[in-house]
């Protein structure tokens, strides 16, 4: 096949059992072959260059068909919330009960969510995402009022491949998901988010912005690198 007639972006597979499917992305950045495993979702991406015959993709996905396996297997237990589960909440683990009456408890070690069955992972999620709001609001407002910096909208999403973002125009995005960490971590995140309100960028002068509003944050940014990606595991 002629590739040229190979489109950006494309699925194979490689056989096998259980069969792979790997999607093939051209790019004019791209000068070799790169292959990359989401550890989130567990997404086979094979990044190659646009002139790069599909034969020659094809072989190198064979090569390397072991360890694609082998990385596959390593990945994260995917966790469906629903009654007995051990769910993160603040940083403890809290085991989901049904219960009866129209809210969410949090109760010593259990989290008590009404019923139907049906119905507890989506409660249990829009109980988090309350929580989050609340609290990703209260800490940005603190560490916004610090600086003596506003910002715009918050908004919350179920990103993966950041915990925050600030817009230039002083909009920022949070992950609802950080309500599952330890409070310290998330207020961390706020302070490095508002440092952007100052510094909009990664510069060693946002830095010293963030350091003055979290001190010794290391353990907290180093918790979310070890970490975070078991939050996105549990799935609602």
């Amino acid at each position: 096949m002629n590739s040229a007639s190979i489109s950006s972006e494309q699925l194979v597979f490689l056989p096998g059992n259980p069969q792979i499917s790997v999607v093939l992305r051209r790019s004019r950045r791209s000068k070799r072959l790169s292959l990359r495993i989401s550890r989130i979702k567990g997404l086979v991406t094979l990044s190659l260059p646009i002139s790069c015959p599909l034969t020659q993709a094809k072989s190198f996905l064979i090569e390397k068909e072991p360890w694609i396996r082998k990385n596959l297997i390593a990945l994260p237990t995917n966790i469906q919330v629903c009654v007995g589960t051990q769910l993160l909440y603040r940083g403890n683990k809290f085991t989901i009960r049904m219960g009866q009456g129209k809210k969410v408890i949090p109760e010593v070690s259990n989290l008590i969510v009404p019923g139907p069955q049906s119905m507890i992972s989506s409660r249990t999620k829009v109980f988090l995402k309350l929580q989050a709001r609340q609290a990703l609001r209260a800490s940005t407002d603190f560490y916004a009022e610090a600086l003596g910096r506003p910002y715009g909208k918050l908004t919350l999403r179920d990103t993966i491949s950041r915990w925050g973002s600030c817009s230039s125009a002083g909009n920022i995005n949070y992950s609802w998901r950080l309500i599952m960490a330890p409070s310290d971590v998330l207020n961390y995140v706020c302070a490095h988010e508002a440092a952007h309100l100052v510094e909009m960028n990664h510069s060693p002068k946002f830095w010293s912005v963030v350091e003055q509003l979290f001190p010794n944050y290391d353990q907290q940014r180093n918790w979310l690198k070890v970490n975070g990606e078991n939050l996105h595991s549990y799935k609602f």
